[in-house]
């Protein structure tokens, strides 16, 4: 039996009403009584938005041909001259597997996922790591047909991409306001949990604005108990106007599967995504160039301030657009364009947000005297192109430590850094020992937590060698790399 079935229909009397029919009239005081929705009514409700937003939900397939390297970095055939799985009196005698002969190249990967079209041309909207690394993907609508998809782009500071399929007249979603959504509200999910297509299933916003969980580098997400599985990634979370106003990416469990616990991308930080990708098929963002810290009940105590409010500013970033305005190591900020800064990721989220070129409005606390500068934001990725000249001649790719794949390379959920996703075969990388499945904690003595981080420590280099702090297994290490 559903969890919902022993819910007193009481709770969403408003709700319903709101959805079926309106409340008041135009003239109405809004002294007239709630209508008391029936069962029936709320359960036609649900029905109606599930038949209205169906057809406009795709299952993703996406195909991954095989590697070119093993999980140790090197190409299928090579013979690591100092692996001695590879020999053969190892094999024999111990039963080590090993490399002996031409290994088998692993056939292409097959993964699934969830969509939803944006547009009548043929745009959807999915999760970034849904398709990543796709060689090819095929989205199948919900009257059958399998059509080919090409990636427009992806963002995987926030886990979004765009798709695109040929034709016309497609049924679309119409995205919603996530701001104007309240906790308790009923919702929908819409997915391909198990290649089960379009399965459909409700619940509440449990919370909004959850952050730091370490999914995604910029996190506002839509905590809901709808159920949401594997293969839910990527599809619509929708209110009861038929509007998407979250796109469901990650699940709290310890199975695998539901444990009331699922998370969404809020639907206004979607829509900016999805207008620059669908645009010039890149995202950029705002950049202003300090490094924050939280205002707690000690820092407050030490600047003296009547309450804990505000980010404090740790350093400035030389030649940034925050020195150029003129801020200060020690400034705290307290308001961004009238707004109050509630937390750091909140603060950051909306700034990435805005474009380049933008000015925002900071207000300042600087000695206990409050103080208006206005910064003109740069761009964000001006900021990676050194760490990404300097990480191509490593010959390494990285990616976020994320809770699932903290669960697959066997690290505790208190352990911070980047992940070595690939090694190039014979890169400096390489050659040095690094591993994919390493977890990188620091660089030049600089701790890092998430690829921005990663990158920003990269960028600033002492000289032409890069000293790297690593994890493996339970052992931890420092690596010396030169970079020409």
């Amino acid at each position: 039996m559903s969890r919902f079935a022993s819910i007193s229909f009481s709770l969403v009397a408003v709700t319903c009403a709101a959805f079926l029919s309106p409340l008041h009239s135009a003239a109405d005081t809004g002294t007239n009584p709630p209508c008391v929705c029936s069962p029936q009514q709320t359960s036609k409700a649900f029905t109606a938005v599930a038949k209205k937003t169906i057809p406009a939900v795709v299952f993703i397939k996406v195909q991954s041909n095989a590697p070119d390297q093993d999980e140790n970095g090197y190409p299928y055939g090579y013979q690591n001259p100092y692996d001695f799985n590879g020999d053969d009196f190892f094999n024999r005698f111990f039963g080590m597997p090993g490399r002996g002969g031409q290994p088998q190249k692993p056939q292409p990967q097959l993964s699934q996922g969830s969509g939803f079209l944006v547009s009548a041309d043929g745009y959807i909207m999915t999760n970034a790591h849904v398709v990543k690394g796709a060689d090819k993907i095929t989205a199948v609508l919900n009257d059958g047909r399998e059509i080919d998809a090409t990636l427009v782009g992806s963002d995987s500071h926030t886990d979004i991409a765009i798709v695109k399929i040929e034709g016309k007249d497609f049924p679309f979603l119409q995205m919603g306001d996530s701001d104007e959504i309240d906790i308790g509200e009923w919702v929908i999910a819409i997915g391909s949990p198990f290649q089960l297509e379009a399965s459909v299933t409700v619940g509440v916003v449990s919370a909004k604005g959850r952050q730091n969980l370490k999914i995604t580098d910029f996190e506002d997400f839509i905590q809901t108990d709808a159920a949401i599985n594997p293969g839910n990634s990527g599809g619509p979370l929708i209110n009861l106007s038929s509007e998407v106003i979250g796109i469901n990416t990650a699940i709290v469990s310890r199975s695998g599967g539901y444990m009331g616990i699922g998370f969404a991308i809020p639907s206004n930080m979607a829509k900016n995504i999805m207008a620059q990708i669908i645009d010039k098929g890149s995202v950029t963002r705002g950049f202003l160039g300090v490094s924050l810290q939280p205002v707690d009940k000690d820092i407050a105590d030490a600047f003296n301030l009547p309450k804990p409010e505000g980010a404090l500013i740790s350093e400035v970033v030389k030649d940034s657009p925050a020195d150029k305005a003129g801020l200060k190591q020690g400034d705290i900020i307290i308001e961004y364009n009238k707004q109050p800064v509630k937390s750091l990721q909140s603060f950051r989220n909306e700034v990435s947000l805005m474009s380049p070129g933008s000015t925002v409005s900071l207000k300042v606390n600087r000695k206990g005297q409050m103080v208006s500068i206005p910064v003109t934001l740069g761009t964000a990725n001006d900021t990676l192109a050194t760490s990404g000249s300097i990480i191509q001649k490593l010959g390494m790719e990285i990616d976020n430590l994320t809770a699932d794949l903290s669960k697959q390379l066997g690290y505790t959920q208190k352990e911070e850094g980047v992940v070595i996703t690939k090694i190039k075969p014979g890169s400096a990388a390489a050659m040095a020992g690094l591993r994919p499945g390493f977890l990188i904690q620091a660089v030049n003595h600089q701790k890092v937590s998430n690829v921005d981080e990663f990158n920003e420590a990269l960028g600033k280099p002492e000289n032409k060698r890069i000293l790297l702090l690593v994890r493996q297994g339970n052992a931890t290490r420092f690596y010396s790399i030169k970079v020409d």
